[in-house]
């Protein structure tokens, strides 16, 4: 399937499943999310790296605008829903101060391996040790896929858009096993590390990158 979006690129990845807590003051932003909320569509969250909007995103709705301040800034809930891939960034959009893309929706496959996730968990539980970090799942291990943990497994955003790029559930799982191996024996950058994983699920204030 080929639709058409709002687009709010970040610098950050988001994955299908995700909570998303964001606050909003870009003006465009402001727009595009009363429009989405009020008209119950979606929006697309394509990543931004290297200072350029990647070719893949996530599909977000916005489940609860939480708060309105005077000058309009808001804070809002949002989930993930799926990946897409630009096919064409749209720029500018009649009467809109957001822009847009062509996208499309590759087919992932999420087929549990409960052995290789009890693996990962009982990894990231070290990880989390080592950084004195505590972190609630909400959700029983058996429960758990890749996207729900991926975000706590201290991986750069490179590496977080490099797996939002695995359509297929085992291929993640075992890109997080490799990076646990790696990162769990030569454990550096401590201090880094722990404040990505402890700030995950607070409202972000994040500026939209210029097209």
């Amino acid at each position: 399937m080929i639709n058409f979006i709002p687009i709010f690129p970040l610098n950050i990845v988001v994955y299908p499943g995700e909570q998303l807590n964001l606050h909003i003051f870009e003006e465009r932003y402001k727009q595009l999310v009363n429009e989405c909320y009020k008209d119950n569509k979606l929006f697309g969250i394509p990543s931004v790296i290297d200072n350029k909007v990647a070719d893949m995103g996530t599909l977000v709705r916005v489940t609860e605008i939480v708060e309105v301040y005077e000058d309009g800034r808001m804070d809002i809930r949002t989930e993930g829903l799926r990946i897409f891939n630009i096919l064409e960034i749209i720029k500018s959009i009649p009467d809109k101060l957001y822009s847009g893309a062509i996208v499309n929706y590759p087919d992932t496959v999420d087929t549990k391996n409960l052995r290789m996730m009890r693996r990962i968990m009982m990894s990231i539980r070290e990880l989390h040790k080592l950084l004195k970090v505590t972190k609630d799942f909400k959700k029983p291990d058996d429960e758990l896929v890749s996207y729900d943990v991926a975000h706590h497994a201290g991986l750069s955003l490179q590496e977080e858009y490099e797996l939002l790029g695995l359509l297929l559930e085992d291929q993640r799982l075992e890109y997080l096993k490799r990076h646990l191996n790696k990162v769990i024996p030569i454990i550096g950058g401590i201090d880094n590390l722990k404040e990505k994983i402890q700030l995950n699920g607070h409202f972000k204030e994040l500026k939209g990158f210029n097209l």
